[in-house]
């Protein structure tokens, strides 16, 4: 008897295409508390997880006229973690019906020599920052709310001061192309935290 033939989804570039829905806001210091005690009624992990992190943002200038953009973040309070390596696409900002900036999203661990890999492929580092904070679940969607630290010795993760007197929170998704409709689900989540914090489809680039 024959075997069933094997079925495969259809890769294009030995990856998935997978797609990052993000809604983002902020809370000052003296809110994060009631945000917090929010968060823990709402999703998954009554207890939420801390992180300590370390970015790296890496340019490659070519003959187009943005650079390329890698990032690279290491735990600094997880030993043995590995380091990862992202890419974040331009955002689609475009569809009214969408609820959430969407952006092409490509993240994988490497090895602790990234950096180093990155340097020898002539990328060059553009800024770094240390971030703390939570990280709360909800089904698939991911909450984080964290403070962002200037490192003011370049390299030196010992040597920071806080950016500003506020909390960033983001919420986000990363799924394949297509799965709009995680953006309904993430602005019904969203008006639940509501007035603590506005979530909100925020351009980065009117940012700049």
């Amino acid at each position: 008897m024959e075997a069933p033939p094997v079925t495969m989804m259809p890769v294009t570039g030995g990856t998935i295409n997978m797609m990052e829905y993000l809604l983002q806001g902020s809370v000052l210091d003296h809110s994060l508390e009631s945000l917090i005690h929010r968060l823990r009624g709402l999703c998954d992990n009554m207890e939420p997880e801390t992180f300590l992190d370390h970015e790296m943002v890496f340019l490659l200038k070519g003959q187009q006229a943005s650079p390329f953009v890698l990032r690279a973040r290491r735990s600094m309070d997880r030993t043995g973690a590995p380091w990862h390596l992202r890419y974040l696409g331009q955002p689609e900002m475009g569809d009214k019906n969408r609820h959430a900036l969407v952006r092409n999203c490509v993240d994988i661990a490497t090895s602790e020599n990234l950096t180093d890999f990155l340097m020898e492929m002539g990328f060059r580092m553009d800024h770094e920052f240390v971030a703390k904070g939570h990280l709360f679940r909800k089904g698939i969607m991911k909450i984080m709310v964290y403070k962002i630290f200037r490192i003011l010795v370049p390299g030196n993760t010992d040597s920071t001061e806080a950016l500003s007197l506020s909390y960033l929170v983001e919420l986000s998704v990363v799924a394949p192309a297509g799965q709009d409709m995680v953006s309904d689900d993430m602005r019904n989540f969203a008006e639940q935290l509501k007035p603590l914090v506005h979530l909100e489809k925020i351009d980065p680039k009117r940012l700049m």
